[in-house]
């Protein structure tokens, strides 16, 4: 008797439920691999985007950091300090610093006594003039007296203004007369942020979010503040009685290596934007250097989890391809035996099989179309993942056309420096009458503006890789040209130079432009070392051996440490404090002398403190151009 259909359903129903269970595990541990594959991955780029936000930040940054400190050039800024009532014209100073502002592009210049009053400010012509008022609350302020220098960032008090305070102290013979303030707007980079893949915010040491790529999201606080903490606020006025709302940030879980899953709520009307602004994200943070400031990079999962879905999907289907194959050979195996069970129905029970095998074939079929289709769609997904890729290694090659750029400006530094202090130097003469030192510095001035020319116009050269125009290079000449540029500094610096050049000069064959910017570094570098010293010493050495010429630049400092040796010629390496440098003098250095077949290199001097070699060929009598060349028309 052939059994019930009631009685092969019960005798199924295991096989069904273990094919549903089968099922479900491999669709379940599919999207956990391909959800934790894809966190890898989005964390790897996250990693990348921190390095070039912070990268940016710091730039942006570090090209006003050393204008504080310029106004102590100033004896005018200095004797208003000194003595504000005997000033002969304060507008004069107002004027310099309104002048300074425009060419910077800073938000505004402003001197401050030391009691905190503001004395001659860049904005003294405007009705809302800081001239007058008391920022002595002002948390830069006191920093920078207490520690000669201080940063900060908040919203100005009178204009409504937010941005980032640089303060230094201005010091004479005296002590310190008062300080000196950039206030310096962020807006660009901001708005160069909102075209970015992925949003990105920077908080304070209070929570508060003060730079951010979503318009929104600015002056929010990623974790509630108690009422001192705001109370502290109306204090210092730190973000001009800003009400300070919460993001709505809220943490999931921990990942490796520091990285978050968070989710960001959708309280208000969401902003049109590039990215989602709102669900769940990857936060990855880093602190920015000489700030209190940290980085976040928020990547959204949306991505992650619709690939995570797909081979959710992927893996069920071919789960249930395996459960259908083997619930077929079970019924083949099944029908087989009832054949030879019964002999007399073998004919009807044959026509039976072969029905169902063409319906399950059939089945077979249109599954295996199925399958077909998903692994196409897989297909295209990794190609859009390729392009990703290609478009990502496009922004690195931006990111280092960047980094070319800074080093440019990082050239471009002392000669503006020297070009400031000779002017002021030549009104000052101008007006005592004295025509022969005005001439001598107009004539300085107009050669370290060809230099700045000459400086420029290696752009170009550097981006196209062009060879530099080697021509016989005198070192006496290339020396002098250097310390020229470096005057002021060993003058404030008070430091004894010891020359030595041999008779007659060695003279190398390079290029004479970038030669003096290798010497500019390397003893701008000795005066850094030697910073500080009770008698500070540099000695420079110009000698010939055989068919090279050597120049040694040795400071009397504390030397290389061991560490540092191994990365001196490494970019943006520095041992320098934040702000001060970005690490990429000796690096374009060793690249412009391996230009001339020269060498560049730097160890300890046996007797203490660190020498520098620079090695280039022998300029031979024939064949070459001398220089400097002729003027021509």
């Amino acid at each position: 008797m052939p059994p019930s259909p009631f009685s092969r359903a019960l005798r199924l129903l295991p096989a069904l439920l273990l094919l549903l269970a089968l099922m479900g595990a491999s669709g379940l541990g599919a999207y956990q691999i391909a959800q934790r594959l894809g966190l890898a991955d989005m964390q790897a780029t996250g990693l990348h985007r921190l390095e070039l936000y912070a990268a940016s930040l710091e730039r942006e940054i570090g090209k006003y950091a050393f204008l504080p400190g310029t106004l102590e050039l100033q004896s005018e800024v200095l004797d208003l300090l000194s003595h504000p009532a005997g000033a002969k014209s304060p507008n004069r100073v107002n004027a310099y610093l309104e002048q300074l502002n425009d060419r910077a592009g800073t938000l505004a210049i402003y001197v401050i006594n030391p009691q905190g009053k503001v004395l001659a400010t860049s904005n003294w012509r405007r009705a809302d003039s800081y001239l007058g008022e008391n920022l002595s609350f002002r948390p830069y302020f006191r920093e920078a007296m207490a520690n000669a220098n201080g940063r900060f960032f908040g919203i100005g008090t009178t204009r409504g203004e937010p941005g980032y305070y640089l303060a230094s102290t201005l010091v004479d013979a005296r002590g310190t007369q008062g300080v000196a303030v950039i206030k310096v707007s962020l807006d660009q980079l901001e708005q160069s942020w909102t075209t970015v893949e992925a949003p990105v915010l920077v908080s304070d040491e209070n929570g508060v979010v003060i730079l951010g790529s979503v318009p929104d999201w600015k002056f929010t606080t990623l974790r509630p503040l108690d009422e001192a903490t705001r109370k502290a606020f109306d204090q210092t006025q730190q973000y001009n009685r800003r009400a300070l709302k919460p993001l709505g940030l809220r943490e999931l879980r921990e990942l490796d290596h520091g990285a978050r899953l968070v989710s960001i709520a959708k309280e208000r009307p969401e902003m049109v934007s590039v990215y989602p602004v709102a669900g769940r994200f990857l936060a990855q943070s880093r602190a920015l250097p000489g700030t209190p400031w940290t980085l976040t990079v928020l990547s959204h999962l949306e991505q992650v989890d619709e690939i995570a879905q797909s081979h959710a999907l992927i893996a069920l289907i071919g789960a249930a391809l395996l459960c259908v194959l083997g619930v077929m050979l079970n019924e083949r195996r099944r029908h087989l035996k009832d054949r030879l069970a019964a002999r007399e129905a073998l004919q009807a029970a044959h026509d039976e099989l072969e029905r169902k095998v063409d319906q399950r074939t059939a089945d077979l079929w249109a599954s295996n179309h199925r399958l077909q289709a998903e692994v196409a769609e897989r297909t295209r997904t990794e190609a859009h993942l390729r392009a990703t890729q290609d478009e990502l290694v496009q922004a690195g090659k931006l990111a280092a056309i960047g980094q070319l750029s800074t080093g440019i400006a990082h050239e471009l530094n002392q000669p503006l420096t020297a070009l400031r202090t000779l002017s002021g130097n030549s009104l000052r003469f101008l007006e005592r009458g004295d025509l022969a030192t005005t001439r001598t510095n107009l004539e300085r001035m107009a050669q370290l503006a060809d230099r700045m020319g000459r400086i420029t116009g290696q752009l170009r050269s550097f981006a196209h890789k062009s060879p530099a125009a080697r021509r016989p290079v005198p070192l006496d000449q290339a020396l002098d040209n250097a310390l020229a540029v470096l005057e002021a500094r060993l003058t404030q610096s008070q430091a004894e130079l010891l020359r030595q050049v041999d008779s007659p000069a060695p003279v190398a064959l390079c290029d004479g432009n970038r030669l003096e910017q290798v010497l500019i570094n390397l003893i701008g570098n000795a005066l850094d070392a030697v910073h500080g010293s009770e008698r500070p010493h540099i000695e420079i050495r110009c000698h010939q051996l055989a068919d090279r010429v050597c120049v040694q630049v040795r400071d009397h400092g504390p030397g290389l440490a061991e560490a540092v040796q191994a990365h001196l010629f490494e970019p943006f390496f520095t041992t320098k404090e934040a702000g001060v440098g970005l690490g990429l003098g000796l690096a374009l250095s060793a690249g412009m002398v391996r230009e001339f077949q020269g060498s560049l290199s730097g160890a300890n001097h046996p007797e203490g403190g660190a020498v520098f070699t620079l090695e280039l060929p022998l300029a031979t009598a024939s064949g070459a151009e001398q220089w400097p060349p002729s003027d021509s028309a």
